[in-house]
């Protein structure tokens, strides 16, 4: 029923789809490999830009708080002032967590995940 070319075909095929399995497989670990990468990168240079902006923040406070002082009556008021403030703007961005916390993180994972490597080479 089956020759030997029909056999060493099949075999040869079996053979060919084993090793397009196993680049697939290799593939697949690269791009993994590259997308987690990027995701560790940006994360760490996240923290680095949190880090760097609240020393900034902190000394920028600090002289404002210096600035203050004369105006309103002396250093333990112009530091109140400064501390509401700072409890607003905690305020602030807890109520907008949304769009401008969560909403950027899922999206630059969605695409850093989900998009398709053919079309951006192309």
């Amino acid at each position: 029923m089956f020759s030997d070319n029909t056999i060493t075909s099949i075999k040869n095929l079996f053979e060919e789809i084993k090793k397009y399995l196993s680049l697939q497989k290799e593939y697949t670990k690269l791009e993994i490999t590259e997308k987690l990468t990027i995701l560790f990168s940006a994360l760490v240079l996240i923290i680095i830009f949190i880090i760097l902006g609240m020393v900034a923040l902190f000394f920028i406070l600090l002289a404002i708080a210096y600035a203050l002082a004369p105006y309103v009556g002396g250093l333990g008021a112009s530091f109140l002032i400064i501390g509401v403030l700072y409890l607003i703007l905690i305020l602030f961005v807890y109520l907008l967590r949304k769009r401008l916390i969560i909403s950027p993180i899922v999206n630059f994972t969605a695409n850093l995940f989900l998009s398709d490597t053919d079309n951006k080479k192309q």
